[in-house]
């Protein structure tokens, strides 16, 4: 199958008032997890690279990018490639020529004006080159000597008005926001401001992306998307069931040494792991794309 591209499965979401959940790859078990997971429940998936996975292969996009493109291109469903939280222009930059149709650019933790000139800078150059652009906002600084906060430090949450006038300002097609959740939480207790939710969905006139959210309970990540949530990113959660799986391989075989065995028990997990988070999302059919 083709490769989709993320701003159509966006906008298809979107107009069934669902959600496309995005899965981070650090490794080519997590590709082809996902890839599984999704075809599993018979829906669209994205697998997101992010700048921190990068840096763990040495630096070089490349060869997992190359991985999930693959992945994606003998999926029986639809599958798009996104490259995540990306902080330095000239990855970002990699994005067109390894595959990817959509990257998040990350400048949130840049004074406000900074944030703009920079996100705007990294908009001009996607739309350029055909790639859709994501990017966040946290807590705008400033105010009484404040620093500005992205969206995942605790407490942070994204106001309206400044939400809808920095898409005004910066062109991005979506906004990833704070209201509630935070990055690399094992636990599933964060509770989303579902009212701070709807506002932004009122104020704000592109789709809205909740980063985080392998923090978040099945009942909360399905009102999110009623609510207005349009991609739901997913991390953590496939880290948890992977180890988990590979620890309890390794303790019924002490004396195992082939990776193969441990590495399939975590790929197993990983993608039934995608395929019930995938079931609890209003996502849309993968017939659709």
């Amino acid at each position: 199958m083709p490769i989709a591209a993320t701003g159509e499965l966006i906008a298809d979401a979107a107009a069934r008032r669902g959600a496309v959940a995005a899965f981070n790859v650090i490794t080519l078990e997590h590709a082809e997890a996902i890839v599984e997971g999704a075809e599993a429940a018979g829906s669209p998936v994205i697998l997101q690279i992010s700048e921190n996975a990068v840096k763990y292969h040495g630096g070089r996009l490349r060869p997992l990018a190359r991985a999930a493109h693959e992945s994606a291109r003998a999926a029986a469903v639809p599958v798009a490639l996104h490259l995540d939280h990306v902080h330095s222009p000239g990855l970002l930059h990699q994005a067109a020529e390894c595959g990817f149709s959509s990257a998040m650019f990350d400048a949130a933790r840049l004074p406000y004006a900074e944030n703009v000139a920079a996100t705007r800078a990294a908009v001009v150059w996607a739309h350029g080159a055909g790639l859709w652009l994501e990017a966040e906002l946290g807590q705008v600084g400033g105010k009484n000597g404040q620093a500005p906060l992205d969206a995942h430090a605790p407490g942070a949450r994204t106001d309206p008005e400044e939400a809808l006038a920095y898409v005004a300002a910066t062109g991005v097609d979506a906004l990833a926001v704070a209201v509630g959740t935070s990055h690399a939480m094992t636990s599933r207790d964060a509770r989303i401001d579902h009212g701070l939710l709807a506002r932004l969905q009122d104020a704000v006139p592109v789709p809205l992306v909740l980063h985080g959210s392998s923090g978040a309970s099945d009942e909360e990540l399905g009102r999110a998307v009623a609510g207005g949530i349009t991609k739901v990113n997913i991390g953590t959660a496939l880290n948890i069931a992977m180890t988990g799986a590979i620890r309890e391989r390794l303790a019924q075989d002490e004396r195992g040494v082939d990776p193969r065995a441990y590495l399939a028990q975590g790929r197993d997990a990983m993608a039934r792991t995608v395929s019930r988070l995938i079931s609890v999302l209003p996502a849309p059919s993968a017939r659709a794309a």
